[in-house]
């Protein structure tokens, strides 16, 4: 992030004085005594943020050039006389009516080319030209209209991009992409080389023949998915900034964001973070899922790392249930201020919602609101109300950090090409590998950085590689490095099988990586769906672990030694099944199949004891987490209890309480089921 954004995102904390809370607000969709209404309950609430706006194209420009900012001048009027800040969107997230009847051009096609309609949102195509006129001349009006309302404080540009259309296969899409490759590739041989075009004869004379990979009588080339993909993500991309140009001229100071959803595979998060001031995140944790905590972690630690470290915004969340799973669960009491505290714990320095009140008419009716149907004398407004006082309580913990000496590896386009067709096992999906390896650290206790293959390595005394297919050349020869100069690698079959074209490296698998971990594999041999993968130690009276699932390979040792043997009884019986090797100063393990998770858990120990990586708080119970907060001269600890126990913790020191206004000091928390404790150290 560059010094001018960095001044724009001080001006968004300065200007709310700690951390900001608040949801969707969508006055529009309601009366004028209901609005005042909402008002006094923000007020009561502690709301001091609210994203405005965000569907509300059609209101402002109802015809073409014709724009009426009356109802939304004094909605920001209101919210400037009661202190809250607006995070104003630049409304392009839906197309009103009009546009899509006059111009049904803009309208997106899918792969087979069928055209998708008006009536949902999103329903426009990411390269038409035309839909990319009609948003900027809108966020020109828009900007120009309130810059300087003193009411504004953030730009909102459209919302959630890609999850509807992530990718549109029409005519002027497909010039657009031909664009975008011959500026990659320069000329068609270079294309034809990357894209392995002999293959099928498919070998381009010219970009003119090149389509996007639409439906054909089989698998398309891999490579032109892989490159539509990126392709889409930056499509998407120059929608935004070329709304947030706009937004910079007009308003140099004040800072822009966009919000991604947690678990999103359309858009590629770390080729958009440089382009944004601040970055945001949409998470919806299912309350039916044991472990959503873990994959909200998970996503939180991801866009942390996208971020470069620097904090980040929570703008949406559930404050109980949503609308749109087959079966959707409330949160208990007590989940939601617990999971409000975790992205805060994990570097959020605001906690919002969708949305404000909950919804009489439209799709998202059933989605629940910070202020239900039911009203304020309800469980779920009365823990709203009770998480904006406790967030008010701890100003400073906006803008602190979090460091880490743990780092997984994450990367979009490994993602798009992991799960690509034509693959050994359709069963090897990216984010449930990335789990299978996240988890066992999370529940060691340890700090945990999610970064792109190539992040500076050099803060880390881990790393993970958790079946990561595609790494160039270049990444490999990094993380080759990072091992030699004493790290601690660990990496997962399937790792390092192609470069940034899907094209194999070639010599054994993993061949990039190879004289890093000691191992050269010939074979892969997924299992069958169900299928028990026996292991055994290789020592004799060892315990055997528990059966392993979905993945084995035929692994030859090059210098590695064993920790792990398959069982057998077929071919591969006393065959590696897991390895660790000595590589320059540093140590590098391989799992060649997918270990049980507590088998999982001991070999993730042995990376973590090998590299000298302790638990943030040493000897908590599982299911309990820390975190650290750091500013420049305070730090804060933060613990969260994720199970239905009560859990007594001994601290090395003292702390302060900074829930109790008091502040006390305190050695010892006693943290009730789904409770939170937030301890500013002695000087806070």
């Amino acid at each position: 992030m560059n010094s001018p954004a960095r001044d724009r995102a001080r001006n968004l904390g300065t200007r709310l004085g700690g951390l900001g809370f608040g949801g969707d607000y969508n006055p529009e969709q309601w009366d004028e005594a209901t609005r005042a209404e909402d008002l006094r309950l923000m007020n009561e609430a502690g709301v001091n943020l609210v994203n405005l706006a965000i569907f509300a194209w059609a209101r402002v420009e109802p015809s073409r050039d014709t724009y009426d900012f009356g109802f939304f001048d004094t909605v920001m009027d209101d919210l400037a006389a009661h202190g809250i800040t607006a995070d104003l969107a630049t409304m392009t997230a839906s197309p009103p009516p009009w546009l899509a009847v006059e111009h049904p051009e803009i309208l997106p096609v899918t792969a087979s080319g069928g055209i998708l309609s008006p009536g949902g949102r999103q329903h426009f195509c990411p390269s038409s030209p035309v839909f990319r006129d009609r948003a900027v001349r809108l966020v020109e009006a828009v900007a120009t209209h309130y810059r300087d309302h003193p009411a504004l404080g953030l730009w909102h540009v459209s919302n959630e991009y890609g999850i509807h259309v992530a990718e549109c296969f029409c005519d002027t899409s497909a010039a657009d992409f031909r664009q975008w490759l011959a500026a990659r590739y320069g000329d068609v041989a270079a294309l034809n080389d990357a894209w392995s075009t002999d293959f099928w004869s498919q070998r381009y004379t010219s970009f003119d023949q090149v389509l996007p990979p639409r439906t054909a009588p089989t698998y398309p080339n891999p490579s032109q998915q892989l490159d539509f993909k990126r392709f889409s993500s930056d499509a998407l991309r120059t929608c935004f900034t070329l709304e947030r140009d706009v937004l910079r001229r007009i308003t140099p100071d004040t800072p822009v964001t966009t919000n991604f959803l947690a678990g999103h595979k359309a858009v590629d998060v770390h080729s958009w973070a440089s382009e944004m001031d601040v970055l945001a995140l949409d998470s919806y944790p299912d309350p039916h899922w044991g472990s959503a905590h873990i994959g909200a972690a998970l996503s939180y630690d991801l866009l942390r790392g996208a971020a470069g470290g620097k904090p980040w915004l929570l703008t949406e969340q559930a404050p109980s249930a949503v609308n749109w799973r087959g079966r959707n669960g409330g949160k208990r009491p007590g989940r939601m201020r617990l999971w409000s505290w975790q992205a805060v714990a994990q570097g959020a320095d605001a906690v919002m919602y969708f949305q404000w009140r909950q919804s009489r008419g439209g799709a998202e009716k059933f989605h629940s609101g910070m202020v239900p149907h039911a009203g304020v004398a309800t469980r779920v407004y009365a823990e709203v109300r009770e998480l904006g006082r406790e967030l008010a309580l701890v100003p400073e913990l906006a803008g602190t950090r979090i460091r880490n000496e743990v780092a997984v590896v994450f990367d979009w386009p490994n993602w798009w090409a992991l799960e690509l067709d034509s693959h050994p096992s359709e069963g090897v999906r990216c984010l449930d590998r990335v789990l299978d390896h996240y988890a066992p650290l999370f529940e060691a206790g340890v700090g945990i950085d999610v970064v792109h293959p190539s992040a500076d390595l050099s803060r880390y005394k881990v790393l993970v590689l958790p079946s990561h297919y595609l790494l160039s050349a270049e990444d490999c020869a990094r993380i080759g490095a990072f091992v030699a100069d004493g790290g601690s690698l660990l990496a997962s079959f399937f790792t390092g099988i192609v470069d940034e074209h899907d094209r194999v490296h070639t010599g054994g698998y993993p061949a990039a990586l190879g004289d890093v971990l000691g191992v050269r594999v010939e074979e892969f041999w997924p299992a069958a769906e169900g299928e028990a993968v026996a292991l055994r130690a290789p020592e004799a009276d060892a315990p055997a672990p528990a059966p392993a699932s979905l993945w084995r390979e035929d692994v030859k040792l090059t210098g590695a030694r064993p920790e792990l043997l398959f069982a057998g009884p077929d071919w591969d019986d006393d065959r590696p099944a897991a390895t660790v090797h000595t590589h320059g100063r540093g140590t590098a393990r391989y799992v060649a199949t997918r270990p049980h998770p507590a088998t999982m858990r001991a070999i993730v120990d042995r990376a973590l004891d090998d590299a000298g990586v302790a638990p943030v708080l040493p000897g908590l119970r599982p299911g309990i987490q820390a975190t650290i907060r750091r500013g420049a001269d305070h730090d804060v600890l933060i613990l969260l209890n994720h199970t239905e126990d009560t859990h007594e913790v001994a601290l090395p020191a003292d702390r302060r309480d900074l829930l109790d206004g008091k502040r006390p000091l305190v050695r010892r928390v006693t943290l009730d089921p789904r409770g939170v404790a937030v301890l500013g150290s002695d000087g806070n």
